[in-house]
Formats: C-alpha cells, structure tokens, sequence
C-alpha cells in the first residue's frame, strides 16, 4: 500500500551478511521481484525501503540491507546504514545460511535484545548446506523465534508471512489520535490554514490523518480555515466537542474559540500519538529557563525542501527570540539523520512526527531524557511562545488521566 503514511506503516528491516538470500527472502515476503539479486557481494548498498500491504496486519515497509560483513571503508560505511535501520524498525527479519549463527548474527541478536525489537532468525538452507542442529536448539533454549527453509522454496513466502504476522501481536497496540477526545455523535472542527507552507492540492499528513480517525470513527467534522470559525462556530446547533487547529494559527484560534470549547494542535496530537506527552510538555515549559546564547537543536523529520518562511527555522527561532528577548544559538538536522550526543544542546525542538513511526520517535525522546536534555515539539513551542500552552495541552492531560 504505497500511498499510506509513512508513520502509519509498520516497519520491517531484513539484516544479515552478504550473499545469505536477503534480498531473495525479500521478494518472497512480497511476492513480487521488487530486490536485485546476484551472487555478487555487495549487491545491495544502501537500505532500500519496499511498501506493500501485509493482511491482515496493514501496510508495511521492508528495508533490503547490505550485508554486515562486507570488506574495506564503503562496507563498513553500508553496515553502519544497516544498523541505523534496526534502531528505527517495528520489527526484523535477521538472515543467516548454512554457516548458522556468526558473530554477525550475534550481534544483532544482542541489538535486538537492547532496542527490544521483536526479530525472527532465518536459517536460509542453500543447497545442501544447513545450518548446525546446535543453533537450532539454542533457538529452543532461548526462545528466539527461527525459521529454517530451502532458498527455492516458492511457498517459502506463505511460511515467512505467516511467521511476521505471529511475531506482530508483540509490537504495541495502535494508539487513537483523537477519538477519545469526542464523544458519538460529538463535532469536531479542525482548522486547517491553507498558505505558502500547505502543499498544492492535498492536505497534510496529520490533517488526514485526523480526518480519517473521525470517519472511521463514525464522528462528525467541519474543515475550515482561521477566517471561517466564528461563522462556523455561529451556525452549530451546540458548541463543538473540540476544535482542533494549525499550530502556527493557534493564538487567533484561541481568539475565537469560547474557553468553554475544549482546543488543541494537530502537532499535541501527534506529540500524545507518536512519543512521551508529559516529557514534551515539561520541555515547552523549560523554555523560560534557557539563557541567552543557548544552543537548540530544531529536529525536522521531514526532508522537505526548506522555504524562506520555514517554520522550523525561520518562524519558531523568531517566536522563541522575541518570546525571551535574547539571542539563542540554532542547529538543524533533518529527515532521518538525528545526532546521538546531544549533550551540547539546552533543548531539543521536535516536529511532530508525523512521518516518523512511534518507535524513532520514543527512541529519539529516550536520547534526549539520557541526555537530560529538555525535548518539545514545534505545536508546544509555539504554543508556549502565543501564551496558550496551559489550554491547550489541558483536554490532552485529562485523557491522558482517564486513560491511565
């Protein structure tokens, strides 16, 4: 399923050594001739991402890895890339051959076991060679998931699906986005401002994604601009469940909506959603300590191309400047890339997410709490900075109360 959200996917890495069938195994899972395969080492360089639909467990993404153990610079460069891969997946696929369990497998076993992400071992029998009983009743002992398969196998792919959907009830039960927040037959409104940063002829994701939640959820919405919610609010029967807004409209929204009239951000939701709301809510608040000259790192997991009013590095370093009325340092990183040293920071602003799965970003929340280093995200940020942080992260702390 290609055109679902690429933080709505559960994410599959396939790691292994070069040449034990990874990309073979790959094709199987998705039934089609997706990754090249060839007897050559170092066929397959960087990650290369597969999206498909996996029923009943939904859309999917697999990562075809290079091997582990290919020689020189560029081989250790690859390997490092495969890594990186495993601390942001659901789940992994580890592929070894008839040699069996290598200190390559071992080590992903171990980083595995650390990042506590659910893997199966796959012992790809190549010809006559199988992998050593001990192995296998290693597996046993330790309750490590394995499989071990003929590579030519056409019905290999049946076995390996079935294998991942066993393995999937491990991973965390899907989190709603909003649906807690209203009641059946509740209204909700959601203001989606449509200026230079909204792309042409769509939404965004969180917008959609929103969207989606309240009609599968049988709930009721109004989509409307900033300038069309007093007219909206106006011509409800009864006041809306929740109104929902654009971070970078929340104050005129503020403006608008009754206090009576329970109001978040997209980014809350997504900050509720994907990662530790306390912990980012405590970090918008640690914004009044910082000093002048401070060094934040704004975090954009999008790889956008940056315009001129860039809300992450334009907009919400001019908010926090005129908010504390000093100078502050900024560094940017973007897309995947996310430094695993922070201690050079005083904050870490976060997008919200929304193209990240839940697991990077807890992962990327836990590195900025080893670190000690406050973390929030932009809709908190700015919030903080308009003076309405306390009512609107206020609906979100009494779900998150009623939930516990």
């Amino acid at each position: 399923m290609k055109s679902a959200l690429k933080g709505m996917r559960r994410h599959i890495a396939i790691l292994g050594r070069c040449n034990t069938g990874k990309s073979t195994l790959l094709n199987r899972i998705a039934g089609q001739q997706a990754a090249l395969v060839a007897d050559t080492p170092g066929t397959t360089a960087d990650p290369v991402p597969l999206s498909f639909e996996l029923l009943p467990l939904g859309p999917v993404t697999l990562y075809d890895t290079a091997g582990l153990d290919e020689a020189g610079a560029l081989g250790a460069g690859r390997r490092k890339a495969a890594l990186a891969v495993l601390e942001r997946v659901d789940m992994a696929v580890l592929v070894t051959d008839g040699t069996g369990i290598a200190a390559q497998e071992e080590e992903l076993i171990a980083t595995c076991r650390k990042l506590k992400t659910p893997f199966i071992l796959f012992f790809n029998r190549q010809g006559e060679t199988a992998a050593p009983r001990k192995d296998f009743d290693r597996c046993r002992e330790e309750g490590i998931p394995f499989l071990a398969l003929d590579d030519g196998r056409e019905a290999e792919g049946d076995i390996l699906r079935r294998a991942l959907l066993e393995l999937a009830p491990e991973m965390e039960k899907e989190r709603e986005l909003l649906l807690d927040l209203v009641p059946e037959k509740g209204m909700t409104i959601l203001i989606t401002p449509v200026d230079s940063s909204a792309p042409k002829g769509r939404l965004i994701a969180p917008q959609v994604q929103s969207l989606r939640e309240l009609l599968d959820g049988h709930r009721m919405s109004l989509v409307v601009q900033t300038e069309e919610l007093g007219d909206a609010l106006a011509a409800l029967r009864r006041e809306p469940a929740l109104v929902v807004t654009d971070s970078q409209a929340v104050k005129a929204v503020a403006a608008i909506t009754p206090d009576s009239v329970p109001l978040t951000t997209f980014s809350l939701l997504f900050s509720r959603l994907k990662g530790d709301f306390a912990l980012q809510a405590a970090g918008a608040a640690a914004i009044r300590t910082l000093q002048p000259g401070a060094r934040i790192l704004v975090a954009e997991s999008c790889s956008h191309h940056p315009q001129g009013d860039d809300i992450g590095r334009v907009k919400l370093p001019a908010l926090l400047r005129t908010m504390l009325g000093f100078e502050l340092s900024f560094s940017v990183c973007a897309g995947r890339d996310f430094p695993a040293d922070l201690c050079a920071y005083s904050l870490v602003l976060h997008c919200g997410g929304c193209m990240l799965s839940r697991r990077e970003m807890q992962r990327r929340l836990r590195l900025c709490a080893d670190a000690g280093v406050p973390v929030t995200n932009y809709g908190m940020a700015i919030s903080a900075a308009q003076g309405v942080l306390e009512r609107v992260v206020a609906p979100l702390l009494r779900a998150e109360r009623n939930r516990a």
